[in-house]
């Protein structure tokens, strides 16, 4: 039983190590991928809540010159 669960410990070890150093390179663009999508996601919401939150203060500040 043990000797079952070593193995199969050791295969799924296997799975999960990266195979080569291009591998890893992979892995890191694709998390800054996902991490620069996020942050732009971010930074619209927030461009968004401050407008809706703004819109209602907002002061017409407009100088006409005649």
């Amino acid at each position: 039983m043990m000797d079952q669960f070593d193995d199969a410990l050791s295969r799924l070890q296997s799975k999960l190590e990266l195979e080569s150093d291009w591998d890893i390179v992979y892995l890191a663009v694709f998390f800054i991928f996902i991490g620069m999508i996020l942050l732009l996601f971010i930074l619209v919401l927030i461009r968004c809540c401050c407008c809706f939150c703004c819109e209602d203060e907002k002061v017409n500040t407009h100088i006409r010159l005649n």
